[in-house]
């Protein structure tokens, strides 16, 4: 018999509670961060971001699946890359990695028409003690983001822990880019805001919902500018560093289940 839910935990959000839908899903993130684990032994000093998107593409095609950013909204490339002061949707081009430099990479794969997504920032070594700690600090927020729900958690208790720890750091947390609900879709819903928004306070994080926890940390002002004339950049308005780090997580009776994890990636406690 199926388990009623009482009203208050109620909410409209997609749920994948098959066996056959959440296996799909552990599929795309599976490989999602078998290509973020391909990408990390290119990423250093002297390689481009055009490169890496070209490596990244040609590992996604490689083993049948598709890069979901190329030709989403009209983005030309298979991934994203965001460097220093790029807060994200950066575009790859023929920008040179250089030491000091930190860089977000963001991959979204669709596996049989299920979304893996998830990013993580590199160091360019040797980089400052400023770039350093920010991007160590975005890293524990998203750790503590996912520690911070359970079954039938309100989406708001993500924003309260994530922006509270950002701010204890003298980051500016951004505010106008979140995550996102992702399934059968790239973007659906909860939102998923890295500050505490009352709306979000009535979605409930019930078994079956996936969704992305990525936060943004400004060493500056939480503010941006743009999107540029490319229609996608997004800077900080001040000039200063900015670094992310996301999951995918699937909500189960259990807790949370992060579907994006890698095998050589930083684990929850890294220390960069």
């Amino acid at each position: 018999m199926r388990r009623l839910i009482p009203f208050r935990k109620q909410n409209k959000l997609p749920l994948y509670n098959t066996e056959e839908e959440r296996a799909g899903l552990r599929a795309a993130g599976r490989f999602n961060g078998r290509l973020m684990d391909f990408l990390r032994e290119q990423i250093r000093a002297g390689v481009t971001t055009n490169q890496l998107d070209r490596l990244a593409d040609e590992f996604t095609r490689d083993h049948g699946h598709v890069p979901a950013c190329l030709g989403y909204n009209g983005f030309p490339k298979s991934i994203c890359t965001s460097v220093n002061d790029v807060v994200c949707h950066g575009i790859p081009n023929e920008e040179v990695l250089r030491p000091g430099d930190i860089v977000n990479v963001d991959c979204t794969t669709i596996v049989d028409g299920w979304y893996g997504d998830s990013s993580e920032t590199f160091l360019i070594e040797p980089v400052s003690p400023l770039a350093r700690k920010l991007v160590q600090a975005s890293f524990d927020a998203l750790w503590l983001g996912i520690r911070a729900i359970r079954p039938y958690s309100s989406v708001m208790e993500i924003g309260l822990v994530i922006s509270r720890f950002g701010w204890k750091h003298g980051f500016g947390v951004v505010e106008n880019f979140q995550g996102h609900g992702i399934g059968r879709m790239f973007h659906q819903d909860p939102g998923i805001p890295h500050v505490p928004v009352r709306k979000s306070k009535r979605d409930l994080l019930a078994p079956g919902v996936s969704f992305t926890i990525e936060p943004m940390f400004n060493a500056g002002t939480k503010t941006t500018r743009g999107p540029l004339a490319d229609g996608w950049t997004i800077l900080t308005d001040d000039g200063a560093l900015s670094a992310q780090f996301e999951h995918q997580i699937l909500m189960t009776e259990d807790g949370p289940e992060i579907l994006t994890r890698t095998d050589n990636g930083p684990q929850a406690g890294h220390v960069f």
